[in-house]
């Protein structure tokens, strides 16, 4: 998130994460590195228990301090293991690391909220996502009042967004809520779930405000007191930088934070990338990390290569490790692999990574062709010839010999394209065998 105009800068903040995440760091450098972690990336039992004795921590402390170092990036998974994330040796002199990795661990709030009692389970499954959705505008109305608000009124806040979102903007007045005539809903909920009619029971409205406030109140947002809650310092920061990146859609020539991720990368397939980076921005902030990355992953998963792209490059903009561990998940997809391995080297090394460095000779060849692909479909067919050298190394026969072997789709179209556009008769005559062979099934 960027530090909002105006407003505490990390120096101030910073130490205010430090002490609510010590017990994070501690477990971290306790782990070192860790040879083996569940399929989770949660601690086995056994070193649970280690942590806890190691560290004077109950086991169940230790674990959701271990929970807590993963999301912030101060551990990162390795091979079925983990050891120290570069946030871990950054941690005690770069402030900006500190809100950074605080700022992940608040948007991935959701899963350090407590798991509801059994009884409630199925009131969760119809109403938390909803719910969620509501947790912007809960978020701004607590940043615009500057104080304690009671759980009576969130609860109000919370049941009318419930039944506008039930039977349509516009059904209830606002004014029985005291403070709400200030309150702006700046982030709007875009879960396309189906429309449910049924009233949701108070009871149940009830119990999901608790659990929102409780999963809050867990990163560090928010104190609860005497039936109410406040933002805490780091609370009003993070509400503050969300409300900054929405507002960057106003400065592109064509919103589109309510659209799908498929809708929005196809409109910015069209942009430079400064504009459509801010677009990105802006499309994020406005729903859960978690969602918007799930969102983004679907989209890649299509038949536009050139989509493909745009959303890694979108998931550049979604903070901390709720990107990376779907990204991490997304490397054992064939058709997202190699974008997923380049986006996981480039957090590692901000200078820029080379995909030679990075990708195996497989994925690199399934990588030409699908980018290749994005050329076909939205650019100038000549472009293709630059495609070839950029990546060929002088060797384009062999470059053919894999792309026709990666197992790609669109192997032999590219192949075809390259052939008829090559000013080399050697090179398109290479690629055209290589096309034939795709078809025929040739080795």
């Amino acid at each position: 998130m960027p530090v909002p105009d105006g407003f505490p800068a990390p120096a101030e903040l910073a130490p205010l994460a430090r002490r609510m995440l010590a017990d994070a760091v501690r477990v971290a450098h306790w782990a070192g590195e860790l040879t083996e972690v569940d399929k989770r990336g949660e601690l086995l039992p056994e070193d649970a228990r280690a942590a806890g004795r190691a560290l004077s921590m109950t086991v169940g402390a230790a674990a959701n301090a271990w929970g807590q170092a993963l999301l912030v990036g101060l551990v990162e998974l390795r091979d079925g293991g983990a050891g120290p994330g570069w946030r871990l040796h950054a941690w005690e002199r770069d402030d900006e690391a500190v809100i950074r990795g605080w700022s992940a661990l608040f948007d991935a709030w959701t899963l350090l909220a407590p798991v509801p009692p059994a009884a409630l389970r199925g009131v969760f499954a119809q109403l938390a996502g909803q719910a969620v959705d509501q947790a912007p505008q809960l978020l701004s109305f607590l940043h615009l009042v500057d104080g304690p608000v009671a759980d009576s009124e969130l609860l109000e806040l919370l049941r009318r967004g419930l039944d506008e979102r039930r039977l349509g903007p516009g059904t209830f007045p606002l004014s029985p809520v005291p403070h709400a005539a200030s309150a702006v809903s700046a982030v709007r909920g875009t879960c396309r779930e189906p429309q449910i009619d049924t009233p949701h029971s108070p009871a149940d409205v009830a119990a999901v405000l608790d659990w929102m406030l409780d999963g809050l109140a867990a990163v560090g947002a928010l104190g609860r007191e005497d039936e109410a809650a406040e933002l805490s310092p780091l609370g009003h920061w993070a509400v503050r930088a969300k409300l900054e990146e929405i507002c960057t859609v106003a400065q592109t020539a064509a919103g589109h934070i309510e659209q799908s991720a498929q809708e929005l990368l196809s409109a910015c397939a069209d942009y430079s990338p400064g504009p459509a980076r801010a677009e990105f921005r802006a499309w994020v902030a406005a729903r859960p990390a978690d969602r918007a990355v799930a969102e983004l992953l679907e989209a890649a998963r299509g038949e536009d290569a050139l989509v493909r792209g745009l959303a890694f490059e979108a998931l550049r903009v979604v903070a901390g490790s709720t990107a990376e561990q779907g990204v991490r998940a997304a490397v054992e997809e064939a058709v997202l692999r190699p974008y997923a391995l380049l986006w996981l080297a480039e957090q590692l090394d901000e200078g820029g990574v080379s995909p030679a460095d990075v990708l195996g000779a497989e994925d690199a060849a399934w990588l030409w062709v699908d980018t290749a692909a994005a050329v076909l479909d939205h650019g100038e067919t000549a472009l293709l010839v630059g495609h070839v050298e950029g990546a060929s190394a002088g060797e384009p026969v062999r470059l053919f010999h894999r792309a026709r072997q990666s197992g790609h789709p669109r192997a032999a179209s590219v192949l075809t394209a390259v052939a008829s556009v090559h000013p080399d008769p050697a090179v398109a005559r290479a690629a055209r065998r290589s096309a034939f062979s795709v078809h025929t099934g040739g080795a």
